[in-house]
């Protein structure tokens, strides 16, 4: 019987160098959006298409984001209640922030490399399959991006790889690439992974970002990876999964519709999220538009 999809890994470990020295003593993850920190937009995706169980991987100086998520202390509530009544939607804020999942957290140890994180997490999953994503990017789309690639999880069960079509030659370079044959519209079972490849060597313009549903059996491709790392190497969870097509599995791509892609932990990207956000906002819309444009005309 196919299980539900309740569980859901987060890779939080990364230093932030990019960011740096903002990220020196703040994780790259609790960098906020208008007014609420990245890592949140993605717990409350996974939240809304029934995730119960979150699993935090996390590494040195990330101890804010467990607090983020815990209950709010007792000198802020007090502080809020103190406010009167206008405060108390804040004070629901907070604290249902805390209420939103089950939060498990874990050290990351091991290579370099976001294969890792699995690795370290392999005895909370146990046989069930699960979301594997970023604490620095998410897809806002409609319907919610988990909720397309559970929809063809549930229809397929197999392994699903969320992608979006690259327009830009550099992306070329930064991402993943899955090529396959189109099943159904947006449907891809994939053929062929290629990391990184540049563009004239890219199989298809189909960027593997942001997120997985992995089925159990990753781990034990996973630990085939580790085994073979010769000192220094990397361990990536995209070697898994060539491993995975290797041996006749078969893994689909989901290309995800109605979305825009956030890559939170590019500087200019992470600015024109900002902006684009804070546009959204009715409260700041107004006086922002005004101000670019006063600013632009200069």
């Amino acid at each position: 019987m196919m299980k539900n999809i309740t569980k859901a890994v987060i890779a939080a470990a990364g230093f932030g160098t990019r960011f740096l020295p903002q990220t020196k003593a703040m994780p790259k993850e609790m960098l906020p959006l208008v007014d609420k920190p990245i890592i949140q937009y993605v717990v409350e995706e996974l939240v809304s298409v029934g995730i119960q169980d979150i699993v935090i991987v996390t590494g040195q100086n990330k101890r804010s984001i467990e607090d983020h998520f815990d209950r709010p202390s007792e000198d802020l509530i007090t502080n809020l209640k103190a406010g009167g009544h206008h405060k108390q939607p804040q004070l629901k804020m907070v604290e249902d922030i805390a209420n939103m999942a089950n939060f498990v957290y874990v050290r990351q140890k091991g290579p370099y490399g976001n294969g890792t994180p699995l690795l370290n997490v392999e005895h909370l999953i146990g046989d069930e399959p699960f979301i594997f994503t970023w604490s620095d990017d998410f897809i806002s789309a409609t319907p919610p991006r988990f909720q397309q690639m559970i929809d063809v999880y549930q229809k397929y069960k197999r392994p699903v790889l969320s992608v979006i079509p690259i327009h830009n030659d550099k992306d070329y370079e930064k991402y993943g690439f899955a090529d396959g044959h189109e099943i159904s519209p947006g449907i891809i079972d994939v053929n062929q992974i290629i990391e990184k490849p540049g563009k004239i060597k890219a199989p298809s313009n189909l960027a593997t970002v942001s997120g997985f549903i992995l089925t159990p059996d990753i781990f034990n491709y996973l630990h085939q990876a580790a085994d073979n790392l010769q000192e220094g190497d990397e361990l990536y969870s995209n070697e898994a999964l060539k491993r995975m097509l290797k041996d006749n599995k078969q893994i689909i791509a989901c290309r995800i519709n109605n979305g825009r892609y956030f890559d939170a932990g590019n500087k200019l990207d992470y600015i024109k999220a900002n902006i684009e956000f804070a546009l959204k906002d009715p409260d700041l819309k107004k006086e922002l538009s005004i101000f670019l444009k006063n600013l632009l005309s200069k």
